[in-house]
């Protein structure tokens, strides 16, 4: 009873989501959808059939969000899916980590400039490009925003190259700035910076870091997906401008 009465508050709502066709972006979706919740997905990939929530493909916006003019025309795309009605969230999860030809570590060193301005625009810019065109929609629906960090964006991790590293910190950094600049229009803006998830993305030697986990295993999507739940919903009304971490300990 408790859930369907949970199910029926947030019916109506409706999500925007980066990076939805895989790993932490497809819990996300799986999650709000499962709540009642409308979910616009945005990703690279054209829809997949397998995608788990209802009205998924013709919620779908495909943009490559590493081209500025594709993010700014996805604003446009969005505005006119969602006709005036009011946005609850954005969850910026979309994020792109190169390695080197044979999997290695993209080091400061070695990382190419034109990589350098694909990462942050995706992991980056994307964010408040987002953020900024649907301002209004999300004011209107006293929204939240959460940003997708990660740990490596507070260290150097053995895995994570340097463009990957520092997008996630700056982004960290805006997390703050966006709770400062659009507190007054209602809006709550946060982030959650996960671990060692458990997605098809994992480097191989991901096992010596969790050996190393307080938890001793990896987190799973679902996991940070409830967590990104937590920071949309009336649970967290008077939460804004922090940070989570999903890692079980391992940033201690």
């Amino acid at each position: 009873m408790d859930q369907q009465m949970d199910n029926a508050a947030q019916a109506g709502k409706t999500l925007l989501l980066t990076g939805a066709s895989r790993g932490i972006g497809h819990a996300t979706a799986k999650k709000f959808a499962d709540k009642g919740w409308r979910v616009i997905g945005c990703s690279r990939q054209a829809f997949s059939p397998e995608c788990p929530w209802p009205g998924g493909a013709r919620d779908h916006v495909q943009v490559d969000l590493s081209d500025p003019n594709m993010t700014m025309e996805a604003v446009s795309r969005v505005k006119t899916l969602l006709g005036g009605s009011p946005l609850h969230a954005l969850v910026n999860n979309a994020g792109v980590s190169p390695k080197a030809e044979n999997g290695e570590r993209l080091s400061t060193l070695d990382t190419d400039l034109r990589v350098w301005g694909e990462v942050f625009h995706v992991n980056f810019f994307a964010s408040v490009v987002l953020a900024r065109g649907l301002q209004h929609e999300l004011s209107l629906g006293r929204g939240s925003v959460v940003n997708v960090t990660s740990i490596a964006g507070s260290r150097v991790h053995p895995f994570a190259g340097a463009a990957y590293a520092t997008s996630k910190a700056a982004l960290a950094a805006l997390t703050r700035e966006m709770a400062h600049d659009f507190g007054p229009l209602g809006v709550r803006v946060n982030a959650v910076a996960p671990g060692e998830v458990e997605t098809d993305i994992l480097s191989e030697g991901t096992d010596k870091i969790v050996a190393e986990v307080p938890m001793r295993r990896l987190g799973q999507p679902a996991e940070v997906a409830n967590a990104i739940y937590f920071l949309c919903s009336d649970e967290s009304s008077y939460v804004s401008g922090t940070e989570i971490e999903v890692n079980g300990g391992q940033h201690v």
